[in-house]
């Protein structure tokens, strides 16, 4: 329903800009000329999730005539975006959007841009609980969360790693990156509550957190191998989890015997499920984020109401429709 709505804004607001129509803008502004500039901080500008969502931004800001400004850091590390995030608030843009590298750290700076006048609103990753708009706690203050639903992505990976490894069982754990990342931390418990409550012959291990280095999580991976050789599976939470875990899988020769589900779809895990290193990508749609951000955006500073949580999908990639082109399409952009 949500994304219903705002699609059906965002072509009214398109149709209207491109015929001359000032009939679908908000009363008030039917003779404002002002063009809008929305900057888009990322978790990191190297991550294809990331360049994905930009592509998906810049359509909606050319349909808009919005102007798009894509800054951020090379690593996912609240040290180095918060200094980018202050240069931006600096360039006085309208609104910001911005993936926080850290759901506690991020609260303060991006209060300064809500104080500035910028409207914020966060993608992908959230500050506080991502409940927003609430009047209660001290990070409610963002005007909107657009972000797959994690916890159901966590157990989209459960279901698919249960598959893979079959009705035995076995030993599985999650590769992760560090606790206090909002998106990985719900993937974590998705995957861990629907391990618990649907496939009880399959035992969870304790996480692996590798910091975002995928050369950890391979070493990871084999030192839980060499601990449990029982070892049946392993749910990477993130693009360099999986990967990492992938390697640590070849490394210690045992592609095919421990299978690996990876979150995200960048063109190296579909390699990976083509060789039979991986088993099962949980694609996101991170276009679709980038879009509705921009659209989101724009509808607020004309004068429309928005959703507070605007929910995008997924698709389970694997060796069976990885060449479908209606499926390929959700391989990120690199």
């Amino acid at each position: 329903m949500l994304r219903r709505s705002i699609l059906k804004t965002v072509a009214m607001l398109a149709l209207g800009s491109a015929i001359g129509l000032t009939a679908v803008v908000a009363p008030g502004h039917a003779q404002d000329k002002k063009r809008y500039t929305v900057a888009l901080i990322p978790g990191l500008t190297t991550d294809a999730f990331y360049i994905t969502m930009r592509k998906g931004a810049q359509a909606a800001a050319d349909a808009l005539g919005v102007d798009l400004v894509f800054q951020g850091a090379p690593e996912f590390n609240p040290v180095v975006q918060v200094p980018v995030l202050d240069a931006t608030i600096a360039r006085k843009p309208d609104a910001i959007l911005i993936a926080p590298t850290d759901k506690t750290q991020l609260v303060e700076p991006l209060r300064k841009a809500q104080d500035a006048g910028i409207a914020v609103i966060t993608v992908d990753t959230f500050i506080g609980s991502g409940q927003y708009q609430t009047g209660a706690g001290d990070a409610d203050f963002p005007l909107a969360y657009i972000a797959s639903d994690n916890v159901l992505g966590g157990r989209m990976a459960a279901r698919a790693l249960a598959k893979a490894i079959g009705e035995g069982g076995g030993k599985v754990y999650v590769s992760n990156v560090k606790p206090g990342i909002s998106t990985t931390d719900q993937r974590e418990q998705g995957f861990k509550d629907e391990m618990r409550e649907n496939f009880p012959a399959i035992t969870v291990l304790d996480t692996q957190f590798n910091e975002n280095d995928a050369n950890r999580a391979a070493s990871q991976l084999q030192a839980v191998y060499a601990r449990n050789s029982d070892l049946k599976g392993v749910f990477g939470a993130n693009l360099f989890s999986a990967i990492g875990a992938g390697n640590g899988v070849q490394q210690a020769g045992q592609t095919g015997n421990v299978k690996v589900i990876a979150f995200d779809a960048p063109g190296s895990i579909v390699d990976n499920i083509q060789s039979g290193l991986v088993d099962a990508a949980i694609a996101q749609h991170p276009a679709e984020i980038g879009y509705y951000g921009v659209v989101s955006a724009y509808a607020h500073l004309t004068g429309q109401s928005i959703p507070v949580a605007i929910g995008t999908g997924f698709t389970v990639i694997d060796k069976s429709n990885v060449t479908n082109p209606d499926v390929a399409k959700y391989v990120y952009s690199d």
